[in-house]
């Protein structure tokens, strides 16, 4: 009988319930052998057929994964002889080491000097959440979204010309979907823009960056809304700018202590439509106030308008932007309120004075979303599905916080639920002797999703609270949510 050589791999395990099939699953973990130092360079690995038979899989399965491995130069076969480690992989193999040495950690690379500022200085930012449930503040009504719409015009586009949809699109963004974006604007936002200052982008936190990186350089102040949005702060910090933490009232950012604190600031940050996370909406004075405030420093403000266009009131405040008579205010919207998250799909409205600047941005070295995505938003904006999506949502919202405030009645003293006229997420108020950290974390284990008021803060403010999402929960889930805090014994305290 003829003798049987190679080495015994009897390490390999393959799951036949993988999604992975089986050769991709074999020729990782031959892979991953070679790498660790499993096997010496020179050693011979055993024939197809031994390792096939000892792994439970075909001939071909295993010559497959063979070949991927000496295509890769990890493995080289002599016709008569077989297939043996490559040499080439002394260098990748780990140095023999025992002892304590073995399992030392390498020291983690050096980061940037701004980064690393970014990552000490602030909190870091708490991943979105993904699966709706009380009381997430972050996600739009997923289960109210025209899913069947949405994937007729989608499948529109893929049938189409495939240089359409699978080539580089223009920089700028899809001209239909800035078209479509100036049109809507204008008539929901009062913004008088042309598409040329419309930049598609690969949702609000690349707008941010993007704009940090265009006009922020290091030392530069930057007023901070405090509370203020979490997601745009490391944006700023990353470019070295300074973060002026500014107060926060019911009209709005407090302009006079920002000017007292920093008068020379370079960059204002606000979401005047919809405060993020109190909920007010800025007053026509202090917008007033902010606007001449930045021509005096000869500053840029950035509007972020995240999801004005879910308001409650009868009428809608404007943007910021529409009264911007110096092309002062830079306007960013996302789609992943008003459609999906998942979509990553945002935008830039600028002044006309800053059009060549963000085209050469674009053409130089930002990269866009998926064109076929930018044309299926576009057919359902300019179909009139967007429109209609919206005014549902508007009432969706409305029903679902009237929902959240009658079940709210039951609340303990100690907490007290604040009225909105917008958006999907409102503010619950503690008393100052309640430790909102643990009314969180009690909640948490509870399976209550509710976001400490301290979260949103550069620095300390008296006011104690929690951000109460209700868009993306079914009324049902609003009232056990509701339930579940009435007997946090946080609150009971």
């Amino acid at each position: 009988m003829k003798q049987e050589a190679g080495a015994v791999l009897s390490s390999i395990q393959l799951d036949r319930k993988s999604r992975k099939n089986m050769s991709v699953q074999l020729y990782m973990a031959l892979r991953d052998i070679l790498l660790s130092g499993g096997l010496r360079p020179g050693d011979r690995l055993p024939a197809s057929r031994t390792l096939a038979r000892e792994t439970g899989v075909s001939r071909t399965t295993v010559i497959d994964a063979i070949d991927r491995l000496i295509a890769e130069g990890m493995v080289t076969s002599h016709v008569g002889a077989g297939t043996f480690v490559s040499e080439t992989l002394v260098s990748r193999q780990p140095p023999p080491s025992a002892g304590a040495d073995a399992h030392q950690v390498q020291d983690p690379p050096r980061l940037s000097y701004t980064v690393s500022h970014a990552t000490s200085s602030y909190a870091p930012r708490a991943r979105l959440p993904y699966n709706p449930q009380a009381f997430v503040s972050g996600l739009p009504a997923l289960d109210a979204f025209p899913i069947a719409n949405w994937a007729r015009i989608s499948a529109r586009h893929l049938r189409g010309q495939r240089t359409d949809i699978m080539g580089y699109g223009p920089p700028q963004g899809h001209a239909g979907l800035r078209e479509a974006i100036a049109s809507h604007l204008a008539a929901a936002r009062g913004i008088q823009c042309r598409p040329e200052q419309v930049f598609i982008t690969n949702g609000a936190q690349h707008a941010f960056a993007l704009i940090g990186q265009l006009f922020l350089n290091a030392g530069d102040k930057v007023w901070f809304e405090n509370p203020g949005a979490k997601g745009a702060r490391n944006a700023f910090v990353a470019t070295g700018a300074e973060l002026v933490p500014v107060p926060v009232d019911q009209d709005g950012l407090c302009v006079s202590q920002g000017i007292e604190k920093a008068p020379h600031f370079r960059l204002a940050f606000v979401t005047p439509s919809h405060q993020q996370p109190l909920g007010h909406v800025m007053s026509l004075r202090r917008r007033l106030n902010l606007l001449q405030a930045a021509r005096d420093a000869k500053a840029l403000i950035v509007e972020d308008d995240y999801d004005g266009e879910f308001h409650f009131a009868p009428r809608p405040h404007p943007a910021l932007k529409s009264i911007d008579t110096h092309g002062r205010v830079i306007y960013v919207g996302t789609f992943s309120k008003t459609l999906f998250p998942s979509l990553r799909l945002g935008f830039v409205v600028v002044p006309e004075r800053m059009i060549g600047i963000f085209d050469t941005a674009f053409s130089s070295w930002v990269s866009g979303p998926a064109t076929a995505a930018q044309a299926t938003v576009s057919d359902f904006m300019d179909e009139g599905y967007f429109a209609t999506h919206i005014r549902l949502m508007r009432r969706l919202y409305k029903a679902r916080f009237d929902v959240l405030v009658t079940a709210a009645q039951a609340l303990p003293a100690s907490i007290e639920v604040q009225p909105t006229t917008s958006g999907f997420h409102t503010l619950a108020c503690l008393d100052p002797d309640v430790d909102e950290l643990a009314v969180a974390e009690q909640a948490r284990a509870k399976g209550v999703i509710v976001a400490p008021l301290s979260q949103y803060c550069l620095t300390p403010i008296e006011q104690k609270g929690l951000v109460l999402g209700f868009g993306s929960s079914q009324p049902d889930s609003i009232a056990k949510g509701i339930d579940v805090l009435c007997n946090l014994p946080a609150l009971r305290e």
